[in-house]
């Protein structure tokens, strides 16, 4: 198309699927006589990188109900949905500026540095304008985190949480906390015991509508191929059902959540956490509204203590300190790999197929629902491919295909730095590491299990007890100057050279054997 013939855009918006927010910074200057929303459905971003079933669908679903919510502004806009066949943002981009002529391409800051670094790549090689706005959604403002972080010799996410607390004014009592005390973690940690869970209550379903409906089809026709299942599909995709699944969550389950937030049990994958976290990752609710939420409840004597903070931790705390130490490494998190591991994720990621009651347990919700809390997250799932020496970017890679809360600002640091301590020790003070007797406190998967807890050696030995050990024999030279696992390297100092070898070669079979479905 000929210039002339060219339609003129001043501002050409885009919208990424993770950026659905009615009160974006990018609407604030909005004019509809001279600016379009420009938004795409692409096939690599479920491709390369994967994305499973249900996180695809809820990304697509969620982004056309957002499109319409646009529509219904009288906004114009640009949308190539997956039936338009684009495979990438820079495919779609090239086609929209073949038939306009835009001044200006803007956007909020991704939550992707590979697609910020994508997108600036693209207006540079086209030599068009970019402005990239700060993102209004998270409560920590632009810079903030980085001024803070400046100097330290350690990050520490209580120190962070804490000024936030005091900022935003947060379950705070005269400018002291709540309660007299900052972080109530040690009473987030009950098990259920012999008895199990108390009732749960189960959490609001959505029922699939025409727009997830016709999503459900498209990504069976176009990408017939991705991972994990559909059984059916419940999520928010919307901000009204976003905001009755936080009502649901604030009158349902936080009450107890705060005493069981750590607890696994099989069965059971939803127990009383929130099922909001991908609600807020797409944004269509602001983390404050959350926090105040909990808060109130707290206030009016619905809900304890424990359970507010310990809520608000994981969003305050927790999930802007995340995101600050993503943004502060952004260009380092695809090398780091701190303890030197290269070995290959083992298939049971992708099929479930093993022997290890809590892994196949944790793994099939993943599979069904594209959901795991976060201590099946990091002490199932993550922590048996830290001990397996997995190369880190592989799990990276399978925790962002298969969860549907997963965006890369969030999942990144908390798979590579939490997780797998691939960074060395920059988000997290220490790596996350149990034996099975772990798993065996805090759930009821080692009932039935094929595998005994306590056993690191012999037939029964559970895999996760076994390759502990090992992580503590390959590691004790460091492990032994660490204030809070020295201890573990003199337990292992202490078995006898026997036992040692036998466990070691238990590791060494575990290792050969784990690409099977043995384990």
């Amino acid at each position: 198309m000929s210039v002339e013939n060219k339609k003129s855009l001043r501002h050409l918006c885009l919208v990424f699927g993770d950026q659905l927010d009615q009160k974006s910074n990018l609407f604030a200057n909005f004019d509809a006589e001279q600016d379009a929303i420009w938004m795409a459905e692409v096939s690599d971003e479920s491709t390369q990188p994967s994305s499973s079933k249900q996180r695809t669908v809820l990304f697509l679903a969620a982004m056309r109900h957002f499109a319409a919510w646009i529509e219904q502004q009288n906004w114009p806009l640009i949308y190539f949905a997956l039936s338009a066949r684009q495979s990438s943002f820079v495919s779609a981009l090239a086609h929209t500026l073949s038939e306009y002529s835009v001044q200006q391409i803007r956007c909020v800051l991704p939550g992707d540095y590979r697609v910020l670094q994508m997108l600036q790549d693209f207006c540079q090689q086209n030599e068009m304008a970019l402005q990239i706005l700060p993102d209004s959604h998270f409560i920590a403002e632009p810079g903030e985190f980085s001024t803070w972080a400046q100097d330290r010799q350690q990050l520490r996410m209580e120190y962070w949480y804490r000024q936030l607390r005091k900022r935003c004014d947060i379950l705070m009592n005269n400018g002291k906390p709540e309660g007299g005390k900052w972080n109530y973690d040690a009473d987030n940690r009950k098990a259920f015991g012999k008895a199990g869970p108390p009732k749960i209550p189960m959490p609001c379903d959505f029922a699939e509508d025409e727009i997830v409906q016709q999503v459900r089809q498209d990504v069976a026709e176009i990408l017939p191929n991705l991972a994990g299942n559909l059984p059916r599909f419940f999520w928010p995709v919307n901000r009204a059902q976003a905001l009755v699944a936080l009502e649901d969550f604030i009158a349902k389950r936080l009450p107890t959540f705060g005493d069981y937030q750590d607890a696994m049990w099989k069965g059971e994958p939803w127990l009383f956490h929130s099922r909001i976290s991908m609600a807020m990752n797409v944004k269509l609710l602001h983390p404050m509204e959350v926090i105040q939420a909990a808060q109130y409840a707290y206030r009016q004597g619905q809900a304890p203590l424990n359970a507010a903070e310990g809520f608000i931790r994981q969003v305050l705390g927790w999930r802007e300190y995340v995101r600050g130490i993503y943004w502060l490494q952004r260009e380092q998190w695809t090398q780091f790999n701190a303890l030197n591991n290269h070995r290959d994720l083992p298939q049971i990621y992708w099929h479930g197929e093993t022997r290890m009651n809590c892994m196949r347990q944790s793994l099939q919700q993943v599979f069904d629902y594209g959901y795991g809390h976060h201590i099946q997250r990091l002490m199932v799932t993550g922590l048996y491919a830290l001990l397996a020496e997995v190369e880190p970017q592989q799990i990276e890679a399978w925790y962002l295909a298969m969860y549907v809360d997963a965006v890369a600002w969030v999942e990144v640091p908390n798979t590579l730095g939490m997780s797998q301590f691939a960074d060395g020790g920059i988000l997290a003070s220490k790596p996350y590491i149990a034996s099975g007797s772990y798993i065996n406190r805090m759930s009821n998967y080692c009932s039935g299990c094929a595998f005994k807890p306590q056993a690191a050696s012999g037939e029964k030995a559970c895999p996760f007890t076994t390759l502990y050990w090992h992580f503590i024999y390959r590691h004790q030279s460091w492990l032994a100057e660490h204030p809070r696992l020295a201890m573990q390297v003199k337990h292992w100092l202490n078995k006898s050279e026997s036992e040692q070898q036998a466990i070691l070669q238990k590791a060494e079979q575990i290792f050969a054997q784990q690409t099977s479905q043995l384990y």
